[in-house]
């Protein structure tokens, strides 16, 4: 049986991958101890061949995964004919171990058979604390990587079946939630071991040579993505197309920096060339080359078919130009903790401007940047605690056909990250939470109009450290398109139980008493004219509280009635400049 020209064996070995780390995702869901892993998925499971190249990355976020492997590659090198069954690795050092960033721990696990290497299973997750200068990761003041946490080069964590304690006591010593690291590390390594066992359960039930596996269904894997990415590639016409993404903030104070790039479609392959992009900068949103990687290929990938496969092969015919010293390629020792998000972001935008210049029907609106605080302190009980003020999250922009996701969460996550359970946190954290709504009037204006950010209330019962990182506060950044609007930029308020009032940096490092944190996230983009969409939308979103009634008829010329559930329709015909309304229902009324 010839697997590499077998389409129907081809079909099934992707599916089951990607089911296999799903299953994976399930097990780290339901083990781990950390809610930034049981509530809100802050990490992603993949799997790569022999060879280090990655096959599926179903499971979790594309910023995680998308460079995956250039950690299990960085295993091959350091350990080479070291690696036998039932061992276990580490890592995280974003210049030495193909890491992302510090916080992003990766755990990978490779599967034998038959006593051949046949591929490597892989947990990438963001820790709830590694030290540094902040708990919760995110250290606003660094200013070198030495700042910013423990670093990690690979590492076996298990050799041969048998954990190496010394160094599982030093990653506990290096963590000010010890007990949370110490039960995410073996919900990490459970998740791997799972998918382990299954990959090697696939290989068995081939029912072929360990070597037509290996060689050929992983292979035709890969070469299939590939056949599939130069079909969306053939759409595009040849050509140059370069954007610039404006960097305002080096986290210490204002700048003008950028992120530039030129995309340049080949007869059968791309180019994407970040020369021209400004140096790296004091702060910690300098890119990793791994990181850098997984943005470009997230912003490809999720331009085009949601069913283009999201394995290395899909990436063959792509060369990545990053200049070293670079805000996309960053020499040590600079902070690089931020970089997921930004300029992870802004990469993912310039790549979908300049495909959207190529190809402008499938343009979209500009996502917007999070409001974000990381808040810790101590429970009542004495124990430390870290909570991540994720509720408070970005919107989508808009494309043609479609509105923009509410609170989507980040752009680099492309809604990965889920929002967490309020009644969990009050129970696991000394908080109370006022409201978490849907944000009136963030949304974009346009005929598809952008994502609703939120308007989020919490009140800290307990004196607390404050590490901010909210690049969307101020001016708008989910930016419209196609005649479509700017959603409303972000704020951000700390309300103190003496009385006074602050308005937090984007980037600081704080400690306030007992507090009620408010914020605004800010909304997407919008997509074409707002007076030429449809009434009757207009209506809809003024009822579910996305526009209000003033909103409805200033951007998108619609009178609403007074008792809030119909269309003036002739107030509206004025404002259109006498158009008659054309409506899909018998009366300018929605149904209750």
């Amino acid at each position: 049986m010839n697997f590499p020209l077998d389409p129907v064996a081809l079909a099934m070995v992707q599916n089951r991958l990607d089911h296999i780390t799903h299953q994976m995702g399930w097990v780290m869901m339901r083990t781990a101890r950390s809610p930034i892993f049981s509530q809100s998925h802050d990490f992603s499971c993949f799997i790569t061949d022999a060879n280090g190249y990655l096959v599926s990355q179903a499971d979790g976020i594309p910023m995680h995964t998308g460079g995956g492997g250039f950690a299990v590659r960085a295993i091959l090198r350091d350990f080479k004919d070291e690696i036998a069954p039932e061992d276990v690795f580490v890592l995280s050092d974003p210049y030495t171990a193909g890491g992302n960033h510090l916080p992003d721990w990766v755990i990978a696990q490779p599967v034998f058979v038959r006593g051949k290497l046949l591929a490597f299973t892989c947990n990438r997750a963001h820790q709830v604390d590694i030290g540094g200068g902040a708990a919760g990761t995110y250290n606003p003041l660094a200013t070198e990587i030495f700042h910013e946490g423990i670093r990690l080069p690979v590492l076996k964590l298990i050799e041969a079946g048998r954990a190496r304690e010394d160094l599982w006591r030093l990653l506990l010593l290096n963590t000010r939630l010890p007990e949370a690291v110490d039960g995410d590390l073996r919900a990490m390594i459970g998740s791997t071991r799972i998918g382990a066992e299954r990959v090697a359960l696939l290989a068995q039930e081939a029912g072929a040579g360990l070597a037509d596996l290996a060689d050929g269904f992983f292979e035709s894997v890969l070469a299939y993505a590939d056949r599939r990415f130069q079909s969306c590639l053939s759409r595009l016409p040849k050509g140059s197309w370069r954007v610039e993404i404006p960097i305002d903030h080096d986290c210490f104070q204002p700048i003008e920096a950028r992120i530039a790039m030129m995309l340049t479609v080949g007869q059968s392959d791309l180019i994407v060339d970040f020369d021209g992009t400004s140096p790296q900068i004091r702060g910690f949103k300098n890119s990793s080359i791994a990181n850098s990687t997984s943005a470009v290929y997230m912003g490809l990938a999720s331009f085009f078919e949601p069913d283009l496969p999201k394995n290395e092969g899909t990436f063959r015919r792509v060369e990545i130009r990053l200049p070293e010293g670079t805000l996309v390629n960053a020499r040590p020792p600079a902070p690089m903790t931020m970089n997921t998000n930004f300029p992870g972001h802004e990469i993912v935008q310039a790549i979908w401007n300049a495909l959207g210049q190529a190809l402008p029907e499938r343009a979209t609106a500009g996502w917007s940047k999070g409001v974000r605080s990381i808040t810790a302190g101590v429970r009542p009980s004495g124990a430390r605690y870290v909570m991540y003020q994720w509720p408070a999250a970005p919107a989508g922009g808009a494309i043609e056909g479609r509105d923009g996701f509410h609170l989507i969460g980040g752009t680099v996550t492309l809604g990965g990250i889920t929002l967490p359970n309020l009644e969990t946190y009050e129970h696991l954290y000394p908080v109370r939470f006022r409201r978490q709504e849907l944000r009136c009037d963030s949304a974009g204006p346009g005929r598809f109009r952008g994502g609703a950010g939120c308007d989020y209330e919490v009140e800290i019962l307990t004196p607390a450290d404050y590490a901010f990182c909210s690049e969307g506060v101020g001016a708008p950044s989910g930016f419209g398109i196609a005649g479509g609007k700017a959603g409303a930029g972000g704020e951000m308020v700390i309300s103190l139980a003496e009385g006074r009032i602050i308005h937090p940096p984007k980037y600081g490092l704080e400690q306030y008493g007992p507090a009620t944190y408010h914020a605004l996230s800010p909304g997407g983009g919008g997509f074409g004219d707002p007076k030429a969409r449809h009434p009757l939308s207009v209506l809809r979103d003024a009822r579910d509280g996305i526009v209000s009634v003033g909103s409805a008829e200033q951007e998108y010329a619609v009178a609403i009635s007074q008792d809030g559930r119909s269309i003036d329709v002739e107030r509206t015909q004025e404002l259109r400049g006498g158009q008659p309304l054309v409506l899909n229902e018998r009366s300018a009324a929605l149904p209750e």
